[in-house]
């Protein structure tokens, strides 16, 4: 398959996700990216276009930050991360947004550990 036409069924499983849910500020959504190095999680408030929260394995926050990567142990890491750093701005629910992904690995792995941290949703 050529890197476009994959670029192109990717954009358009992005979108379909995307079409059925919005996040607000009461409960923001939970975008999730994962690239080949790192992992990146932010709580979007689409109503005010704004980003609330964030937690990423390239922030300074992170501890050990030098020995994570975009694996699925990396993923419990970042998903506690992200979800210590939402409930201290008060963020209790969240709508997930997995993107392109399936919901299986990595992006399992890190959604579980998120609810394990406290998040609803």
């Amino acid at each position: 398959m050529r890197t476009e036409q994959k670029h192109r069924l990717g954009m358009r499983r992005r979108w379909r996700v995307r079409k059925k849910i919005n996040g607000t500020s009461s409960r923001p959504r939970m975008s999730v990216c994962f690239s080949n190095k790192n992992i990146h999680v932010q709580f979007i408030d689409d109503v005010a276009g704004r980003t609330l929260a964030a937690a990423s394995t390239t922030s300074k926050a992170t501890p050990d930050r030098e020995k994570l990567a975009a694996n699925a142990a990396s993923a419990k890491t970042i998903g506690a991360l992200a979800a210590k750093t939402a409930l201290d701005k008060g963020i209790n629910q969240v709508v997930f947004d997995r993107g392109a992904g399936r919901y299986h690995g990595k992006l399992k792995a890190l959604a579980d550990a998120a609810r394990e941290a406290g998040l609803k949703f």
